[in-house]
């Protein structure tokens, strides 16, 4: 399958706001029907870029390229991007169907072609039955729909979120990730969401770019960002993860408790340098009955169920913070851990990432 063409260039953009540098020569080509996220912490960047895509600022150097044509300097109405603000800003007087069809009103399209493509968009989100009613008489899920659905009856090159589900409680927020991703997938239009949540973005996106102080630090499918992050920051940002801090040798680390972490060291990192070893809950086993390079010892402190997994965390002399390990439903009731037992936990090294520290 040949690669998708890229759609949106995001090249070298710096913004600055007097002093404070919000964006920091960041790079990005996002391709044509992709479904792209924006992750990281409050103040990073990422409403500030989306922002830029939309025309509602400009940046302070760099070049926003649409199709290969810089609009960075072009007016917000003059782009084919529309963006879908958090508060869905729906018009409280008007029926579903006319918050729909208000932007191709104003476009003055014929009578006959916006009420096909409005009818086309309410099946499309699952609003025919609703067309008639208020926004006060919709539920969460069903406003973000006619929010979503307003955007993309004009067919917009782009379609920007910002934070889009971050009004709709967990399990909702959960069914809607889902219903973003069948709608991508259905009209065609390249998304770009900005989110803080790290399994929002993993769920929907087909990559994801991390920003930290106004800088890129990876941009990647999720699978590649969440098993080989670029950095500390990513690896602990995104999901969760143990820290082993030690010293670089040449095949893993030296831990200040005398234990040896086995797994391959960045050709940058000097022997002896300070360096962590990082490892994901899920890949370590707990009572192992099968050899693993890497071993530690410690003491059950705390359970916590969450249905599917439990996670256990342990208390040893291998690192700082409890050490967290996810089992499994049945692996857990095979051989529950109980609080204050003394254990033994291991991983392959395979499964170990190291970083500076």
């Amino acid at each position: 399958m040949s690669a998708k063409a890229t759609l949106l260039g995001i090249d070298q953009v710096n913004k600055r706001f007097g002093a404070v540098t919000a964006l920091d020569a960041v790079s990005i080509d996002i391709r044509e029907n992709e479904f792209f996220a924006l992750l990281g912490p409050s103040g990073c960047g990422k409403t500030t870029l989306l922002r830029i895509l939309a025309g509602f600022e400009m940046p302070s150097e760099g070049r926003i390229l649409l199709d290969g044509n810089d609009i960075a300097r072009v007016p917000p109405n003059r782009r084919p991007v529309n963006l879908m603000f958090q508060s869905y800003a729906l018009f409280p007087h008007m029926t579903v169907r006319a918050n729909i069809s208000y932007g191709l009103e104003m476009e003055r399209l014929p009578a006959a072609e916006i009420r096909s493509r409005v009818d086309a968009m309410l099946e499309t989100t699952q609003l025919a039955g609703l067309a008639d009613r208020k926004p006060d008489q919709l539920s969460g899920g069903q406003k973000q729909r006619v929010a979503l659905a307003r955007a993309l009856v004009k067919r917009p090159r782009l379609l920007l979120l910002d934070e889009p589900l971050g009004a709709l409680d967990k399990k909702l927020r959960g069914a809607m990730q889902l219903e973003l991703k069948r709608l991508q997938h259905e009209v065609g239009i390249t998304f770009v969401v900005v989110t803080h949540d790290q399994e929002e973005a993993l769920v929907m996106a087909d990559r994801v770019a991390v920003l930290r102080n106004g800088r890129l630090l990876q941009c990647d499918t999720p699978h590649a960002i969440y098993e080989r992050p670029a950095d500390r920051f990513v690896a602990d940002f995104i999901g969760v993860m143990n820290f082993l801090p030690g010293r670089a040798n040449g095949d893993g680390l030296d831990l200040a408790s005398g234990a040896k972490v086995s797994g391959a060291v960045p050709a940058n990192l000097a022997a002896g340098a300070a360096a962590v070893a990082a490892v994901r809950p899920e890949r370590i086993a707990l009572f192992p009955t099968e050899p693993t390079e890497n071993r530690v010892r410690g003491t059950v402190e705390a359970l916590a169920y969450h249905g599917l997994d439990l996670q256990v965390h342990i208390r040893t002399d291998a690192c700082p913070a409890p050490f967290t390990i996810r089992l499994t439903a049945d692996a857990a009731d095979r051989r529950p851990p109980r609080v204050g037992e003394s254990v033994e936990a291991g991983w392959s090294a395979a499964d170990t990432r190291i970083f500076p520290e």
